[in-house]
């Protein structure tokens, strides 16, 4: 049986951290996001935009959504990269990934000098800053077919793929983590400019595969 090590109510919602055995799982207003059983996915979403770069040098990378560290972790262990930023909204993930148990994942990443992590609503932010990255990579919920908060759909909608597009460098790769493929989203990446549409899947032990849409904003 899990064991719930905290619980919070946030601006998005509740958010609760859980303990299953030598695993941490994240569930946000009731349904699962993810837990650190695994971490396939999360490692190819930064594995899949390194290697769209072409060997491009020291190339930059958000991150969108800390989640349990993985993508973080896996960023910060290659040399490959440079500077690495990673955008969560829920204060309650950060505090545990900075003071709570999380920090096993990713305590050697955030010291790393390469990182920056920015408290933000991972979708507003995109429209108001004015960084450009080499890639983003982007796990912020279930996927563009299923959102678990409603604020979400905004990154999957033209306007927020538009931003996507303004926030990258000529060439730069966009890769959107799902827990399922999409052809509406692949047919949504190529009406907002992107070219090089593509989905790699994941193998999951029950059901659909995981999946990371990947496209390119056109040099």
């Amino acid at each position: 049986m899990p064991v719930t090590l905290d619980r919070r109510e946030g601006p998005y919602g509740e958010v609760v951290l859980r303990q299953r055995g030598d695993h941490f799982e994240i569930i946000a207003n009731g349904t699962f996001l993810m837990d650190t059983s695994d971490g396939r996915s999360e490692r190819l979403l930064i594995d899949a935009a390194l290697g769209a770069l072409d060997g491009r040098p020291a190339p930059s990378v958000l991150i969108g959504g800390l989640g349990v560290g993985f993508s973080l972790a896996h960023a910060a262990a290659q040399p490959a990269w440079g500077r690495i930023a990673v955008v969560e909204r829920e204060q309650a993930v950060i505090d545990w990934h900075r003071e709570g148990p999380l920090g096993r994942m990713s305590g050697a990443a955030l010291a790393d000098p390469r990182t920056t992590l920015v408290h933000a609503d991972l979708v507003a932010w995109l429209h108001r800053t004015s960084e450009t990255y080499d890639a983003l990579c982007l796990d912020i919920d279930n996927g563009p077919d299923w959102t678990v908060t409603a604020d979400n759909d905004g990154l999957y909608a033209p306007a927020g793929l538009a931003a996507c597009a303004a926030r990258l460098t000529p060439g730069g790769v966009l890769a959107v983590w799902s827990a399922q493929p999409s052809a509406d989203f692949e047919e949504s990446l190529r009406n907002a400019g992107f070219s090089g549409v593509r989905t790699e899947e994941i193998p999951v032990a029950r059901g659909v595969p995981d999946v990371v849409h990947l496209a390119v904003r056109p040099a």
